[in-house]
């Protein structure tokens, strides 16, 4: 096993960070990695913003939760699916292209190509000794978000990452078993064996959770799943996203 694939396996996120900045050159190289990430037909189709006023910080921070990490870390990052440099191509090389950004497929795109980048991104900084945590949280109020960083239509900010010196590091939280989420050649859809698998994996979550809260949880991942599913979350981002350009054809 080679330092790269420890650093993959040994991921947690962390939500305490020291009071210390990136440095510029941090920064750089985070975002420079980011960027060496695959990118569906060279398009692109991302923008990251950092954010470093205090201001801005705090803001997100409640918008997400609060999240008390979201400002208090070495810096934050929000990632964007992003088709409005694209657009602007449109009209520069007189071509058009509104169709094909309003398209599911260029929607696609443009998360799949800003994951990556993501991913590229915490591996670069977990590798550097940092901590990250992506902050879905940012998706409660994208409306409000979108104002206070100034995107342009076309432009969705899809989910935050706190990156700084860890404060302390948590267990790593144990995954799904392999056989659950690798199948070979077909979906495995027997009922019994996923059955099982799961019930494993609720065995193992739930340990980890005795063990991490000294006896006061003991959750099942089943039924962590089951709970969350049950209710209403952000249903509103359909008509978002549709009201900046994207997912319309």
């Amino acid at each position: 096993m080679n330092e790269t694939i420890e650093t993959i396996l040994n991921h947690r996120s962390i939500r305490h960070f020291k009071n210390e900045p990136l440095t510029n050159e941090q920064i750089r190289t985070i975002i420079s990695s980011a960027q060496a990430a695959s990118t569906s037909s060279y398009i692109q189709a991302y923008t990251i913003i950092g954010v470093k006023d205090p201001a801005k910080k705090k803001r997100l921070a409640e918008l997400a939760g609060p999240q008390s990490y979201v400002e208090e870390n070495g810096h934050f990052f929000v990632f964007c699916a992003d088709l409005y440099r694209h657009e602007k191509i449109g009209e520069w090389e007189n071509a058009d292209v509104i169709p094909s950004l309003e398209s599911t497929e260029k929607f696609m795109v443009a998360v799949i190509d800003a994951s990556l980048a993501a991913q590229n991104a915490s591996i670069a900084a977990e590798s550097m000794g940092l901590g990250i945590c992506y902050i879905g949280g940012i998706r409660n109020d994208l409306e409000s978000v979108s104002e206070l960083l100034g995107l342009p239509d076309r432009v969705v900010p899809l989910f935050g990452m706190a990156v700084g010196i860890p404060e302390s590091h948590s267990d790593v939280k144990p995954r799904l078993p392999m056989e659950t989420v690798y199948h070979e050649d077909s979906y495995n859809v027997d009922e019994a064996s996923i059955k099982e698998g799961l019930d494993r994996y609720d065995e193992t979550i739930s340990a980890y959770y005795h063990a991490r809260t000294a006896g006061k949880r003991s959750d099942r991942w089943t039924a962590q799943m089951a709970k969350m599913l049950s209710g209403k979350k952000r249903m509103y981002m359909k008509e978002f996203v549709e009201k900046k350009g994207f997912n319309n054809r």
